[in-house]
């Protein structure tokens, strides 16, 4: 491993330098609907008035999406921050992949088409249904649709998973009804195509961390069983749920469609399935779950066809998951984490499990496991398995509770938590909750900056993307809050385009260096972390944000 140059004007910190990242806390418009700024936070307030604080972009060509009209997340933010530098990310990957013909001319598509082709078997396509950009992208699916026609493929299901999150919560049918047109046109005697399943990705399938197999499990049910309540449509679902339970998108059961009472799209053996979300953490384990040997004891599968199965890309680079994929993840190398290992800095990691994977897996580069046991130590909390809205403060106070234990112990010289509250109470679209969800995250702010004070040390205060600053949908054109059939704000439960807050919290050694003023993303913050500590950053980052004197 590279090590790093230590620096002649180093800042010389005693105590050790925190990332606390605020997950989903985004810099707003402060009017109604932005819960970070509507919340009651004392600290937050006073960090942001008092210290300095840089404004970074977390969305777009930052954090190397495609456009500044693609919402960042926690995957790329995380990458980001991690590698200190910018990398293409999935959806870029996959739209590159797919206009150059790369895709369609490689070995996993190959696998995939010529199974079903030579079995008169189905390829099924099973994936988050939307254009939010996040995990995937409905274009890549219907690209891949038509292609499987032109290659003879004379089978195709598609199951889908209702979306509600990162696009508009009861946005559902402005997808569904268009692309059933889209399939209309598809489909010929020799081309039988048709929507199989579904469900909300909040409900079935799309778990992540381990959280929750049983959503999972109620996927597989539903797509590879067949087994589930029965609709003519997927319209019908959507319509007859939102009738009888009145939920948002991601929190719509699961759905079979069928004919007859038989279901239309089982997955069999001598099948062929592509996941085609590209964004790894919450397709981990239903790839494990399709590719999984005897050993398999998460749930009872019931019946594992034997298929062959390809992901939009691969999940888990250390543990090579899935096995076969369409499109080569990025290679991100030369991360933060890499190098003050191979230095010898001993790091410290915490989150609850929703973000866990965040501070260590995404911010390592997409790498499993540690650079270095000796010196990296990575802890989790275990989140509770009930809806956020229900307990917004999640475990933010554990989180808080152990990580001034190590702030105290003086053991680590770096440290980085991630507080997940405004991300994923934030994406339930409950305004009130959410807010209840800042007030949490700013009492255990208070707590930890006392302790970065006492061992006379440094924190970096920032967030990966927005999300809790905008929480109801906006009508540009009407310059108004949308509202629903009852006169009420319509919850917004995606991330934002607003940049977040990078707050130097340092009480000690602000006199050896200045906060420079720019324009700076995420990426930028590897390089002022390691100078922080004392060392030189590497030539291929991002440039840090101060300058020292």
């Amino acid at each position: 491993m590279a090590k790093l140059t230590q620096l002649k004007n180093k800042i010389g910190v005693a105590g050790p330098v925190v990332t606390i990242v605020m997950d989903g806390v985004g810099i707003g418009s402060h009017t109604e609907g932005d819960a970070v700024w509507k919340a009651y936070t004392p600290t937050l307030d006073m960090l942001m008035q008092k210290y300095p604080c840089v404004k970074l972009k977390a969305h777009g060509t930052a954090v190397g999406l495609p456009s500044d009209d693609d919402m960042g997340n926690s995957e790329v933010g995380h990458n980001a921050l991690g590698s200190g530098q910018i990398f293409s990310q999935g959806a870029k990957l996959v739209s590159e992949s797919i206009s150059s013909g790369e895709m369609f001319n490689g070995a996993a598509w190959k696998d995939v088409v010529e199974n079903v082709r030579s079995n008169g078997s189905t390829l099924h396509f099973l994936g988050l249904f939307s254009d939010g950009n996040v995990h995937s992208h409905i274009d890549h699916l219907k690209a891949m649709v038509e292609r499987a026609k032109t290659e003879g493929v004379k089978k195709v299901r598609i199951h889908i998973l209702l979306d509600g999150r990162d696009v508009g919560e009861t946005s559902a049918l402005d997808y569904v009804r268009p692309f059933e047109e889209f399939l209309d046109s598809l489909r010929s005697p020799d081309f039988d195509v048709m929507i199989a399943s579904g469900g909300g990705r909040m409900k079935i399938t799309m778990d992540r961390y381990e959280a929750n197999w049983k959503m999972v499990e109620d996927g597989w049910h539903t797509h590879v069983l067949g087994e589930g309540r029965q609709f003519s449509s997927a319209e019908e679902a959507i319509t007859t749920y939102r009738s009888e339970l009145g939920v948002i998108d991601q929190d719509l059961p699961a759905f079979v469609i069928a004919r007859g009472g038989v279901p239309v799209g089982t997955i069999d053996d001598g099948d062929s399935v592509v996941f085609f979300n590209f964004r790894g953490d919450r397709a981990i384990e239903i790839s494990k779950t399709f590719e999984g040997d005897a050993t398999f004891d998460k749930f009872d599968r019931v019946r594992v066809p034997k298929v062959v199965y390809a992901g939009m890309l691969e999940y888990d680079g250390d543990l090579h998951v899935p096995s076969r994929y369409l499109v080569s993840p990025p290679c991100i190398t030369n991360t933060m984490g890499e190098y003050l290992a191979g230095t010898g800095v001993k790091q410290f990691a915490i989150s609850e499990t929703q973000k866990y994977g965040h501070v260590t897996y995404f911010w390592n580069g997409n790498k499993s496991g540690k650079f270095d046991d000796k010196t990296e130590t990575y802890e989790e909390i275990p989140s509770d398995v009930v809806p956020f809205e229900q307990r917004p403060w999640m475990k933010c106070a554990l989180i808080a509770d152990r990580l001034i234990e190590v702030i105290k112990s003086g053991e680590y010289e770096y440290i980085r938590a991630n507080f997940p509250n405004g991300d994923m109470v934030g994406h339930t679209g409950n305004y009130e909750a959410t807010i209840c969800s800042m007030e949490a995250l700013d009492l255990q702010l208070a707590r930890i900056i006392a302790a970065v004070d006492e061992a006379k040390g440094v924190a970096i205060i920032t967030a990966d993307h927005g999300n809790a600053d905008e929480m109801f949908e906006y009508d540009k054109k009407k310059g108004a809050i949308k509202t629903n059939a009852d006169g009420s704000p319509k919850a917004k439960t995606s991330h934002t385009l607003n940049p977040v807050p990078c707050i130097v919290y340092d009480n000690c050694y602000s006199d050896k260096y200045t906060v420079k003023t720019g324009d700076f993303g995420l990426a930028n913050l590897a390089a002022t972390t390691v100078e922080f500590l004392g060392y030189e950053p590497p030539k291929m980052w991002k440039e840090p944000i101060i300058s020292l004197k």
